[in-house]
């Protein structure tokens, strides 16, 4: 029978998990003692939000949906923001990804970085993001112990109570270090793939973080645009501004008939909610089994799609690369 003081996960070396139920929750992954992260408001008033270390901006690709594509759309658009040379960040953008949904991390598998080492640890006692593609990224799912009698952590669970999840999402946030373990000079942008729904995680997150922007998707049905309206409401509420949204599975192209078909209905009704919602359309994604291979073998399809020759899919890669463009765009507004 599960109690507090049984431990789920592994953190970094696994020296850290302690058996009291005190120190799980204030310290959920065990890191080093390295200054008060900060805490969630209380009845005092909110409390200073503040810029993670090592990052200049922060945009968030999220939705009140589940099964919308959002860690598919997070780690390409991260890739898409670092190739996109007219930036005013420079012609290399350093762009890195965090994993915030806890309960069911995908940018292990999207990044090709299943059963990998446990991250390591800096002297100061940070976490030290993992790095595939070139790219950074961090996510729970590099934390979880393998499971009994397999090689892999995938089908580990992370059993856990509100309270610790607000501490986990703490130390993600505020002790991992972006320069890497050489001590590099930090993100230009960090993207991070939320999970869905309106709870814990995206007001831990609202509530302590300077959020530059938003990206938000979703796919055609009614039910996904109505959770789409509510995460849109939770992030105006924590006055993140919402850069635009991002229809996924808009349409399948036939390869016989070049015919699109809406697949999951007509995109009408979401274009109908961006223009009441006042927001703008970043764009609409095609349905490409190809997406969804490359994902599965651990190389977004912004790189695997274009080792495969030119970009003949309806356009899925222009269409990242052009609201990659956007969020630059937005990026710079707001800096301006």
């Amino acid at each position: 029978m599960y109690s507090p003081a049984t431990p789920f996960i592994t953190v970094p070396i696994r020296r850290c998990i302690s058996t009291s139920s005190y120190r799980l929750h204030e310290n959920p992954l065990g890191l080093p003692r390295r200054g008060a992260a900060p805490q969630i408001p209380r009845r005092g008033g909110p409390i200073q939000k503040r810029s993670l270390p090592h990052v200049k901006k922060v945009l968030t690709v999220a939705s009140g949906k589940g099964g919308v594509g959002k860690s598919t759309v997070a780690v390409n658009l991260a890739f898409a923001l670092a190739m996109h040379r007219s930036s005013s960040y420079g012609e290399r953008p350093r762009v890195g990804v965090l994993d915030l949904d806890i309960f069911g991390p995908s940018i292990p598998k999207l990044m090709g970085l299943e059963n990998v080492a446990e991250p390591e640890l800096t002297s100061a006692g940070a976490i030290v993001p993992l790095r595939n593609h070139g790219l950074p990224c961090m996510s729970m799912g590099f934390l979880l112990p393998k499971s009994a009698g397999s090689d892999s952590n995938a089908d580990t669970p992370v059993v856990w109570r509100g309270l610790m999840v607000q501490k986990v999402v703490q130390q993600l946030l505020f002790d991992v270090d972006w320069r890497g373990s050489e001590g590099g000079a930090g993100l230009d942008v960090l993207v991070i793939d939320m999970p869905p729904g309106t709870g814990d995680v995206p007001l831990t997150l609202g509530q302590l973080v300077n959020i530059d922007g938003a990206v938000i998707v979703s796919t055609p049905q009614d039910i996904a645009l109505s959770d789409v309206r509510k995460g849109i409401s939770m992030f105006q509420k924590l006055n993140v501004p919402i850069f635009g949204l991002l229809l996924n599975q808009a349409y399948f192209v036939c390869p016989s008939c070049a015919t699109p078909h809406h697949l999951f209905g007509s995109p009408d009704p979401f274009r109908a909610t961006a223009s009441q919602l006042g927001v703008d359309v970043m764009g609409e994604l095609p349905l490409i089994p190809a997406v969804s291979e490359s994902s599965d073998r651990g190389v977004p399809y912004t790189l695997g799609g274009r080792t495969s020759g030119p970009d003949t899919q309806d356009g899925w890669i222009g269409i990242m690369e052009t609201v990659a463009a956007k969020v630059w765009q937005a990026l710079d507004r707001n800096a301006a």
